[in-house]
């Protein structure tokens, strides 16, 4: 009986060992170009071209990414604005744009922040998730909420 429950604990021990190894694998970083000073920049725009051709399930993630990227501390500016903006004011902005990648394994976003005068980027925070596979809606969430905390630490203000 003792050989029962031995082996079944192995067995367990070896599941627990794989399910940290698939949820370590799953990471979030940041990138920064190393000749910018980020906080030089007080303005940020979103620039997505499919904003309102996207399907209206997908509108609750793009609201989730724009606060997350709002929360960065800079103002909000509709790229509509830009021209409007004095050439101090667009000195100081940065164009940001983002994508996502749906895998079976995970989820990961991405969001590039790109100088918008130089047109160099300066900076791209990325964040995964992995429910693994149990719901593509949770690794969404998860990436997302990661992808904020990655904006958050690069863009403290």
């Amino acid at each position: 009986m003792c050989s029962f429950f031995e082996g079944f604990y192995v067995k367990c021990q070896i599941i627990l060992a794989v399910f940290c190894l698939a949820v370590s694998c799953t990471t979030s970083r940041t990138v920064v170009s190393e000749k910018v000073n980020l906080e030089k920049y007080e303005y940020v725009s979103i620039i997505n071209n499919d904003t309102y051709h996207i399907p209206a399930e997908l509108m609750e993630y793009e609201i989730q990414l724009f606060d997350a990227v709002e929360a960065s501390g800079m103002r909000l500016v509709s790229d509509w604005r830009i021209p409007g903006l004095t050439s101090q004011e667009q000195d100081k902005l940065l164009i940001v744009k983002y994508g996502v990648t749906s895998l079976p394994e995970e989820t990961i976003v991405t969001v590039n922040f790109i100088d918008y005068l130089t047109g160099r980027p300066v900076a791209s925070c990325r964040g995964a998730s992995s429910s693994l596979g149990i719901s593509h809606s949770a690794d969404m969430k998860g990436a997302i909420k990661n992808v904020a905390r990655q904006i958050s630490e690069t863009f403290k203000k």
